[in-house]
């Protein structure tokens, strides 16, 4: 198992484009998992790294190679063999929440992001997103025939519900759902269990 924290995040230094560039981080741990050895390798992130893997899996734009396909589509060894977004939110402007009103504020206006860099210490890029990123509902459709798991609770603060039936109704027929009653939001919120369940998840579909 890798882990690793994005920019900002954790024990990394850095600025937050809150899920943006961030899919260009993700492939080198994929090349690294393959690198030692892993056959099977998949991604799971939480909240933003929800969205991030959702993007990052999909081969779309110009960044299509840095996303894990190559030229011609074909397959490379930053795609992962499997994918699993926990608490993701269905578009990044989600502001339906008092959570995420709170959260826009924080990283928007340069006044949250002076505030978010100072007091929180999270430092958050100060350049607008240009070009305006996929959405993950977007993404989705595009992750096929990569399995996709979706796991979402019923008391998150940040997305309700609604998202990940968004994202459900926009993924491939392949894609699994998990409503998870009484969870909340992300790692914070997850059981022991959780993990348990989403490796034997993993392991159920390596041949």
């Amino acid at each position: 198992m890798i882990t690793f924290s994005f920019p900002a995040h954790g024990g990394s230094g850095g600025r937050s484009t809150v899920g943006d560039r961030e899919v260009l981080d993700l492939p080198a741990a994929v090349r690294r998992a393959r690198a030692l050895g892993h056959r099977r390798v998949a991604t799971v992130g939480f909240s933003m790294g929800g969205s991030v893997v959702l993007r990052q899996t999909a081969p779309y734009g110009p960044q299509g190679s840095i996303s894990g396909q190559g030229e011609h589509g074909e397959r490379t060894v930053a795609r992962p063999d499997d994918v699993v977004a926990v608490s993701a939110p269905a578009r990044r402007s989600y502001q339906g929440t008092a959570a995420m009103r709170r959260l826009h504020r924080a990283v928007t206006p340069p006044m949250g992001r002076l505030v978010s860099r100072l007091g929180l210490r999270t430092g958050i890029h100060p350049e607008d997103r240009d070009p305006v990123p996929l959405s993950p509902t977007g993404a989705v459709p595009l992750i096929a025939p990569t399995p996709l798991l979706l796991v979402h609770g019923d008391r998150g603060p940040y997305f309700p519900l609604g998202h990940p039936r968004i994202l459900l109704a926009a993924a491939p027929a392949t894609a699994e759902p998990w409503s998870e009653r009484g969870f909340g939001h992300a790692e914070n919120a997850a059981d022991d269990a959780l993990p348990g369940r989403i490796g034997a998840w993993v392991a159920a579909r390596t041949g």
